[in-house]
């Protein structure tokens, strides 16, 4: 067992934080376990379970959920009350940036895809706002753009939790499950990553599911199917209303019921 319990990065006792997200190294036994009151990330190597050993990185407030970049050494995560995203250079066990991003970022794992302009970026959408930004993720081939934002896209509105796209699709999926405006809630954003600079085409999902109730129908994380030619959807409502999975082909964006639960 490895107390969590101490000082925050900005040197206040906390004498309860809470373990936000767990994830594997690529390069060695270790887990990256983000404390999220304190702002700090443990590098914890499992090599010898009775002599742990522990590196532990000062971050920022409050650590919530991240991701990978494309390459798997670099782990971005959302410091969501400083509107940042930490950098963690797990090859190295070392914080490689502080990134300033939108009002309460939650990326979930975040967005990987080849930006045609800044080269490989990764994205995340926002909670207190409606910006989706893109950080540049590859300090080799494109040192200029590493670890900054290059690009800023305007979203349908706050409320973000999740953003996805696939290696072998040209679009970008933003949902807003918590906006207070039914019509953004009920439908996702679709972003050509080629053409960024053009508006997103609003699919309302919630339709496409036919509830036949007042449900809340909050549309929440887009995933693919492991070949990327489809893509998923939960449709979130009361306890006591109709839900529903809807999952279409990426080549159709009118997208149809597939399978619903109540």
């Amino acid at each position: 067992i490895v107390s969590t319990r101490g000082m925050t990065v900005d040197n206040e006792y906390h004498p309860e934080p809470r373990v936000a997200a767990i994830v594997a190294s690529h390069y060695r036994p270790e887990f990256l376990v983000n404390a999220k009151e304190t702002g700090k990330i443990y590098m914890v190597d499992y090599t010898d379970l009775n002599n742990l050993k522990s590196t532990t990185l000062d971050a920022a407030k409050f650590l919530h959920d991240g991701g990978f970049d494309s390459t798997g050494r670099y782990f971005l995560t959302a410091a969501n009350a400083s509107n940042k995203i930490a950098v963690v250079d797990t090859k190295e066990d070392k914080l490689a940036a502080l990134v300033d991003v939108g009002k309460t970022p939650h990326p979930g794992r975040g967005a990987n895809f080849t930006h045609p302009k800044f080269g490989p970026v990764w994205a995340t959408s926002h909670l207190g706002d409606e910006s989706i930004s893109l950080i540049g993720t590859d300090p080799v081939k494109h040192k200029a753009n590493a670890w900054k934002v290059v690009q800023t896209i305007k979203g349908q509105g706050g409320g973000s939790l999740f953003i996805k796209t696939h290696p072998k699709s040209k679009n970008l999926w933003v949902d807003t499950a918590l906006n207070p405006d039914a019509k953004i809630s009920q439908s996702v954003a679709v972003y050509d990553i080629n053409k960024l600079d053009g508006k997103p085409q609003i699919v309302d999902i919630a339709a496409c599911a036919k509830l036949g109730d007042d449900g809340a129908k909050r549309v929440v994380q887009p995933e693919y199917n492991k070949a990327g030619d489809e893509v998923w959807f939960s449709v979130w409502s009361a306890k006591n209303k109709e839900s529903a999975i809807v999952g279409g082909r990426r080549q159709d964006p009118r997208l149809q019921d597939r399978d619903q639960d109540s």
